[in-house]
């Protein structure tokens, strides 16, 4: 499986290599309350929240994770 800025955030932190990642680059993102709402969006809509910013997701950032997350796959 590949993922991309199209896959949705629950299927990231339902498989445990691609939350690690997440966890390694965004501390604490996937045990914050707000993550539970946006675990069915894609991550291009969760880029476009103001929230994004607050965690310190970027697009760029976001790109940088999901090839982490490729190669653990």
């Amino acid at each position: 499986m590949t993922v991309t800025l199209d896959t949705t955030l629950g299927t990231l932190l339902d498989d445990p290599q691609a939350k690690a990642v997440l966890d390694q680059y965004l501390p604490g993102a996937s045990s914050n309350p707000m993550v539970a709402m946006a675990r069915g969006m894609t991550l291009n809509t969760v880029l476009a929240m103001p929230q994004a910013a607050q965690l310190g997701l970027t697009k760029e950032k976001a790109e940088e994770i999901l090839a982490e997350i490729n190669k653990r796959l």
